[in-house]
């Protein structure tokens, strides 16, 4: 039987990205019927244009109104489809088959809640990015199916392990509208898909990462936008797991010089491209302090820095 499926794709000034995405999208070969449906946060820079005629639906909302979580569930609420793919506008599907791999597990078992997409990272990507994506779970050639007991089968596992179980990525993922409408996204600053994750795997359903389902994704930020994002997301990570990556100074400390040492390393290997030096010492600085801080400010229910919005 034909499910429809939905594509959300979150934007805000997306120009750059955006027509690859579509003309990706619109080239998947997939039995379902297939529909878009663009949540855009105040672009002024052409997105809309871009949208007008290549999405089923466009919903618009203010910047300030955007939510991690809720403009998800707004997304969602404004389409159709019996199963939910979830996409970033810079996240490019690569192939033919992306749609129909990662919406396969949701058709073949009825207890998988979500799927999650493959990310490697775009081809000018730095050399400190590539070295990280190559130790991510999200970018492993090995697919994997996760599910919990109950409570206690995540109390049992160390708070990295707890993590490791409830790792599910928004940047592209595939949910299925009857288990949403029981676990809806919550508000939050950061990671709603792994707080999504914990949520309906202790209600006893499974979570499948797809890796032949594959984006083009990454980013090379700024050290300032790096920090303020690892900061929140630590934080959430404490308040989800009770993780502290680097739970003390001298810990603090060693991951840095640890970091700076690795940093100089991928800078010499950019081979005739324009290096930067300087942001590679200062994100190492800034990875490093952003954990530290945003668990301790968990742990010790400090208010949160008033940092950017991430």
């Amino acid at each position: 039987m034909t499910v429809r499926v939905s594509i959300v794709l979150l934007t805000h000034n997306g120009a750059s990205t955006l027509p690859e995405v579509l003309e990706a999208v619109a080239a998947q070969r997939c039995e379902h019927q297939v529909e878009v449906v663009a949540v855009d946060s105040g672009s002024t820079d052409g997105t809309l244009s871009l949208l007008e005629g290549r999405v089923d639906r466009l919903v618009r909302i203010a910047p300030e109104e955007f939510d991690h979580g809720l403009t998800r569930n707004l997304g969602i609420d404004a389409s159709a489809g019996d199963l939910i793919v979830l996409l970033v506008q810079d996240a490019v599907p690569a192939g033919h088959d992306w749609l129909a791999a990662l919406t396969a597990p949701l058709g073949a078992d009825p207890q998988v809640a979500g799927t999650f997409a493959r990310q490697q990272p775009r081809h000018d990507a730095t050399a400190i990015t590539r070295h990280y994506f190559d130790r991510w779970a999200g970018a492993s050639p090995h697919p994997r199916t996760e599910e919990l007991s109950d409570q206690a089968d995540l109390d049992q596992l160390a708070p990295q392990a707890r993590l490791d179980r409830c790792t599910f990525d928004n940047v592209c993922s595939c949910i299925r509208r009857s288990v949403w409408q029981q676990h809806p996204f919550r508000s939050t600053p950061i990671g709603e898909d792994i707080e999504w994750a914990k949520e309906v795997l202790l209600a006893g359903y499974r979570l499948t990462y797809v890796p032949g389902a594959v984006v083009t994704h990454s980013h090379d930020r700024p050290a300032s936008y790096e920090f303020a994002r690892t900061y929140a997301l630590h934080r959430r990570l404490h308040d989800l797991f009770g993780l502290r990556t680097i739970p003390s100074i001298p810990l603090l400390v060693r991951a840095v010089l640890s970091s700076v040492v690795l940093h100089t390393r991928c800078q010499r290997q950019e081979q005739g491209r324009r290096t930067s030096y300087t942001r590679a010492l200062a994100l190492a600085v800034a990875w490093p302090f952003g954990q530290y801080l945003g668990a301790l400010s968990a742990a010790r229910k400090w208010k949160p820095l008033r940092l950017r919005k991430v």
